[in-house]
């Protein structure tokens, strides 16, 4: 078995910026379901900077997928939050290095001055959040895309 190509689909990586209240929506649309270990989220302080390597589920090809018959994707991707006052999380255990969080959505909660809480909500009621100046998000693709382990598209039931 081989890896998917981003040749194959005359595709490029994603490489997305968001930088106002409206452009979250289209990162957290890309982000739902994506899947990482705990271990993959970094917090520097004193660069005021947030990131995560996660294995997304690549929702623009799915289609395509479909009507070629051929498998689901993934691709890793780096989310980098950038102007990051402070960080809580809730409902896991940061410590636990087997664990792995499966993010749900990414929503934007702004305050009056334009500062705000970016919240990056997972399965099973667990939640980051984060304290903003500004929206700041860099979202990346850094691998080629590669077959979906699971083989099926996310579902949540419904």
């Amino acid at each position: 078995m081989t890896d998917a190509r981003f040749e194959d689909g005359d595709e490029a990586p994603l490489r997305l910026t968001a930088q106002t209240t409206e452009d979250v929506p289209v990162i957290s649309a890309l982000l739902q379901d994506a899947v990482f270990p705990v271990t993959e989220m970094t917090w520097d302080r004193k660069g005021r900077r947030f990131a995560v390597l996660l294995n997304r589920f690549r929702w623009e090809d799915r289609t395509r997928a479909e009507q070629q018959g051929r498998a689901y994707e993934r691709a890793q991707a780096m989310l980098v939050v950038n102007d990051v006052r402070a960080v809580a999380s809730s409902g896991f255990d940061r410590t636990d290095g087997d664990l792995v969080l499966s993010l749900l959505a990414i929503a934007f909660d702004p305050d009056q001055e334009g500062a705000g809480d970016i919240t990056l909500t997972l399965a099973g009621d667990g939640a980051i959040r984060l304290s903003v100046e500004c929206v700041d998000l860099i979202l990346r693709d850094v691998t080629r895309p590669y077959h979906a382990p699971s083989g099926k598209v996310p579902d949540h039931g419904t």
